[in-house]
This record gives structure tokens, C-alpha cells and sequence, in this order.
């Protein structure tokens, strides 16, 4: 199956399995398989001296510049401008584009600290997750209040296709060089917007709706900036010790030492 996988030619011309892909398909072939032999359908698991092997790819997100440069980015047509602030809205709240398709406006509350939070469900996972809106979430949210009172969707999302294929214009349009497809939106909010604001992984994995801190890990990754920022602190630190130590050292009186 897997060598199939892998050197499946079709007859018109589209993309193929890559390695991932490949693996992807045989992680859920061997679920099946693993019922099957719960199950007792099968005597043995065919699967049991397999293992997959994925090849570590660099997820893709944008920085906080290319965020900017979206956001500044003004469009014509209402379509485009649509897909603009849901993608912007996806940034900010990490949430998918099935899950934002699906956001209702009673699903927005005001939260016990005053500030409006999104209370829903995860599609793919069924996982509660409670969400305090952003400043900038909370001025797309505003943008379509009267649009939301007549279809009862919180925000107007089209469809997939049609997302993706004005996404692909925004993002050239905005000047940004680099592969950006829907789902990057979280990958944005997990990396630019959460952690590398200081907020801590066990946080941010709440607010994604992961049931595993590993799953986090996945999306997240320091920046160099903020890498930057948390070693200039550290050498602030030892710089304070460093004067406390040294002005201890001039306030102290001279030791004398006999034999």
C-alpha cells in the first residue's frame, strides 16, 4: 500500500503523495487495522514491525510586520475584504476556518473579567474552548454586527474554495513572498501573537483546544526576536548583581588578615 502510495501515477496532472502524505494515510489505515484486531477480525497486526517515518517540515506562519501588511492591504471587491478580516480574525483567536464558519453570535459572551470571550466547540475534536477576543478580533466582529443579526453567523465566511483562491490574491496583493493556505492563521496565533508575547505554552494549547501539550509543541516555536528579548533580560540581571556586588564590595570595610 505504501509503495502504491508513493508511486501512483494519475492520468491527468495533479500533486501527489509526498512522504507525509504518504504516512498520513497509513497512520489511519493502521487505526482500522488495530480495531480489526481488537476486534478479533484479524489473528495478528500486519502493522506490528512497521513504523511510520515522517520528515520534520517547517510549519509556515507570518510575523507580525505581515500581519501588519495585510491588515493595511484594502480591497475593492467585498468578497475580498470578507475573506481578509476572517483569515485577520483566524490570526487572532487561533481558531480553524470549519470552526470559524460555524461561529454563531450567541456564542459570544461577556466574560466575569468584563471583556467579550467566544465559547464554542472544536469540529474536529469536539473539545470545549473558551477564547477572550482581541482588541483587533473584537473590531472585525464589530465590522459585521448588523450583517451577523440577519443570518445569525457571527461572521460571513464563504466557502472553501472560494477562501482559499482569494486568500492566495490577498497575500500576493499584501507583498508577502510565502506559501500561505487558511490553516497558517493558527499557526500565526500559536507563534506571533501568543508566545512569542510572553504568553506560556500550557495557555496557549488551552486556547487552540489541544487535549496534549505535544500537540502545541507541533505549532509552536520561539522566535529569534524573542529569543533576543529574553537573553537581554538575562544580561540585565547579571549586570544589576554585577553593581550590587560591586558597590557591597566598596561600602565594606578593608579585612585584615594575621598569621
Amino acid at each position: 500500500f505504501e509503495q502504491y502510495l508513493r508511486t501512483y501515477q494519475p492520468k491527468r496532472a495533479r500533486k501527489t503523495c509526498s512522504n507525509n502524505g504518504a504516512m498520513k494515510h497509513l497512520e489511519r489505515l493502521m487505526k482500522m487495522v488495530n480495531l480489526a484486531v481488537r476486534l478479533e477480525w484479524l489473528a495478528k497486526d500486519p502493522f506490528r514491525n512497521y513504523k511510520l517515518n515522517f520528515h520534520k517540515t517547517e510549519r509556515s506562519y507570518l510575523s507580525e510586520r505581515e500581519l501588519r501588511l495585510i491588515e493595511e492591504t484594502t480591497f475593492s471587491g467585498a468578497g475580498y475584504e470578507k475573506v481578509k478580516d476572517v483569515f485577520l480574525f483566524s490570526c487572532y483567536t487561533g481558531l480553524s476556518y470549519i470552526d470559524v464558519k460555524e461561529l454563531k453570535s450567541q456564542q459570544l459572551v461577556l466574560g466575569i473579567d468584563g471583556n467579550l470571550w467566544i465559547h464554542t466547540k472544536r469540529e474536529k475534536t469536539n473539545e470545549a474552548i473558551k477564547i477572550p477576543l482581541l482588541p483587533k478580533a473584537k473590531q472585525i466582529v464589530e465590522k459585521y454586527k448588523q450583517e451577523s443579526k440577519t443570518t445569525e453567523k457571527l461572521l460571513p465566511v464563504l466557502s472553501n474554495q472560494k477562501t482559499n483562491k482569494y486568500l492566495k490574491k490577498i497575500i500576493k496583493a499584501s507583498g508577502i513572498h510565502k506559501y500561505v493556505t487558511f490553516h497558517t492563521a493558527r499557526h500565526t496565533f500559536a507563534t506571533t501573537v501568543t508566545l512569542s508575547n510572553g504568553v506560556p505554552i500550557e495557555t496557549v494549547s488551552k486556547l487552540l483546544g489541544h487535549t496534549k501539550l505535544s500537540t502545541t509543541q507541533i505549532y509552536a516555536r520561539v522566535l529569534q526576536k524573542k529569543v533576543g528579548e529574553d537573553m537581554n533580560l538575562l544580561i540585565d540581571h547579571y549586570e544589576q548583581r554585577e553593581q550590587k556586588s560591586s558597590v557591597a564590595k566598596q561600602s565594606s570595610h578593608p579585612r585584615s588578615y594575621h598569621n
